[in-house]
């Protein structure tokens, strides 16, 4: 594959919405309509009680020329859960999934816990407005923790292939404590089917997608799309400790391909995209989204600090 970056097109900090004053545009999650293409991403919120943050969930409309953005959501996309809930403290990410009439939404709900920062679990939502917002599909989530699969299960990514769904999700296998204040989880890549996209038949515990960096890598966030007879997925890893600040450490892309949904094979180099030299993605490449418009095939991802500074766009050379 050959990419060619297209540069950044949207940063919170210049154009973001009022009730995201600290930046961050995570995860970017495409709905392609006729005249323009919806871009969702999560948020970040400071709590003032913790210092900790809440994710929520916000949207831009961008013309097709990916230069003009002509809307930019005031509202309240998703509510968060309520006190207990999988979801109480935040949603990252999304993934939307528009099936004939039905748009779908694929949610990451967050929780704190005390031992560790976090637990993560897969909730489903509905819109009926044409994706301007999302009511829940019920209060707690479609797809969580399980015997094999003891916790963090989230970054969900379904798509519809010969008339069965398919998510493509993340699930820890451990948590690691360091010398830091909060322990660092490690999660691989699974796989999971559903003849309706609510009841989902996970393969427990079977990472598919290799390790490159170590036993201890991190993968997060797959995307798949099918193009010229195959399967093609992008993916984000790193180190699962010194990661945040250690930029030999942070989140690259990763890629790997199958020609029948169940066997992947790994080729990083065969990606065709990397870090930039400098600027904004030059330390960090991360929550990366395909999809195809226009006869066009495109990679939005996040760049430095997790996507502190936005999102880019990289367009497939054919």
């Amino acid at each position: 594959m050959r990419w060619k970056k297209l540069g950044k097109i949207f940063n919170p900090l210049e154009n973001g919405p009022a009730h995201n004053p600290v930046g961050f545009a995570q995860s970017p999650q495409t709905l392609v309509f006729s005249e323009f293409i919806r871009i969702y991403y999560s948020t970040r919120k400071l709590d003032e009680k913790n210092g900790k943050y809440f994710s929520r969930i916000s949207f831009i409309d961008i013309k097709k020329d990916l230069k003009a953005i002509i809307n930019v959501s005031k509202n309240e996309i998703i509510s968060l859960g309520e006190l207990g809930s999988f979801d109480e403290h935040g949603i990252f990410p999304i993934n939307i999934v528009q099936d004939k009439e039905r748009i779908w939404a694929y949610t990451c709900g967050w929780s704190r816990r005390n031992s560790v920062s976090v637990e993560t679990s897969t909730g489903l939502a509905i819109s009926l407005d044409g994706g301007i917002t999302f009511k829940k599909y019920g209060n707690g989530p479609i797809l969580t923790a399980s015997l094999n699969e003891p916790f963090l299960v989230g970054d969900s990514f379904v798509r519809i292939f010969n008339g069965t769904y398919h998510m493509w999700y993340i699930f820890g296998i451990k948590w690691i404590n360091t010398q830091a204040e909060d322990a660092e989880r490690v999660y691989k890549i699974g796989h999971a089917v559903s003849e309706n996209g609510i009841d989902w038949k996970k393969e427990e515990g079977k990472q598919i997608i290799s390790d490159n960096l170590n036993s201890d890598e991190c993968q997060a966030l797959p995307t798949v799309l099918f193009y010229n007879n195959a399967y093609h997925m992008f993916f984000c890893y790193r180190e699962a400790t010194d990661f945040r600040k250690n930029k030999n450490r942070g989140y690259r892309l990763g890629y790997a391909y199958s020609t029948d949904l169940v066997t992947w094979v790994r080729k990083d180099e065969e990606a065709g995209i990397s870090l930039s030299k400098d600027g904004w993605d030059s330390e960090m490449m991360c929550y990366p989204h395909l999809f195809a418009c226009d006869d066009k095939i495109y990679l939005l991802y996040n760049g430095n600090e997790f996507g502190k500074y936005g999102f880019g766009i990289a367009e497939l050379e054919k």
